[in-house]
């Protein structure tokens, strides 16, 4: 079990923060020694509101991997510690079902990531998809907003699709450090991807019009598979997610993305604006704070805590809020 508390990761985090910003030794030593210090929550717990239980039970969607079971169950456990009644529809399936969930009014809500809101539902080419993370957030929330739609204030963390090999694999390809480094090997080399990727402009359509890499083959596999499908050899390269755990544990070598094809991928909570409306202000007060948090170390132990750990991904969300001191 290489499973470790989460606080130390919050805390080196915040330190960081605190040194770039110049701040003085006596205020980085008050915030360090706190265990409930979790991105600017100011170690106060949820508050409990009476009051939130006598309105719409709130449903909390997600898409089909990891990442998305971890944050939606944050997301509602945080809601239901807030006084909300909660239901959760985890593991919807790709962003498409999902955002048809939503409106459709399925689900009340679900963790959505800028780019892929841009270029999946509000049709922005991935080339004019701001390369700075607030302004790709800013795109998204008025494009939302015209569909009934609100989109809260994104993560720190931006979990971008990446490519990855295995260390063997790419001696063998050359030692490859950047995607345009695979343009003379792609046409012997199998790519696995979700789905979806094989229309996507972000993942094999970008690769190929962007890259010009034109691989062998194309596998597509369910996204919980994406590493399974590398390192037990039945690919030579897969898609995988910035923040994967496996990266690290598995020695995987991830492939720069050199010409820039991926956009920010912050997590935002996509809320129907309705359902907003009817919940009160604690909702987004309550998605943003825990969100705040979730910085890329962050979300890169707690996605291993379930990839590596086999923990559930309830568990992993409610080790998570206590630990940050959200919830007691």
């Amino acid at each position: 079990m290489r499973y470790r508390t989460v606080v130390p990761v919050l805390l080196a985090a915040l330190a960081l923060t605190l040194a770039a910003c110049g701040s003085s030794s006596k205020s980085s030593t008050s915030n360090a020694g706190s265990t409930t210090t979790a991105g600017g929550s100011g170690g106060k717990l949820i508050q409990r509101d009476a009051a939130n239980a006598s309105k719409p039970t709130i449903t909390i969607g997600s898409k089909n991997f990891t990442e998305e079971f971890v944050l939606g169950n944050i997301y509602a456990q945080a809601l239901q510690a807030a006084g909300y009644k909660v239901k959760t529809q985890l593991n919807l399936g790709s962003e498409q079902i999902a955002y048809k969930a939503l409106r459709g009014g399925q689900i009340s809500a679900y963790p959505e990531y800028t780019g892929t809101a841009l270029t999946s539902f509000y049709k922005v080419q991935i080339t004019d998809v701001p390369k700075d993370a607030q302004a790709t957030y800013q795109l998204v929330k008025k494009d939302a907003a015209k569909q009934g739609v609100v989109a809260l204030a994104p993560t720190p963390f931006t979990d971008s699709n990446g490519f990855a090999m295995t260390a063997a694999g790419a001696k063998q390809a050359g030692d490859p450090k950047t995607l345009s480094d695979l343009k003379a090997k792609a046409p012997a080399l199998t790519i696995a991807g979700p789905p979806e990727c094989r229309q996507r402009e972000d993942c094999l359509l970008g690769l190929e019009s962007i890259y010009g890499l034109h691989f062998k083959k194309f596998i597509p596999v369910d996204p919980a598979k994406r590493h399974e499908v590398l390192t037990s050899g039945q690919v030579n390269v897969s898609e995988v997610f910035t923040t994967d755990g496996q990266i690290k544990a598995d020695n995987l070598v991830l492939l720069t993305d050199d010409k820039h094809m991926f956009p920010p991928y912050n997590a935002t909570m996509l809320v129907r604006k309705n359902v907003l409306d009817a919940a009160g202000p604690d909702f987004a007060k309550v998605v943003e704070q825990v969100g705040q948090g979730l910085t890329t170390p962050v979300m890169q132990e707690l996605n291993s805590r379930v990839d590596l750990d086999k923990e559930p991904p309830a568990q992993v969300a409610s080790e998570y809020l206590k630990e940050a001191g959200y919830v007691k």
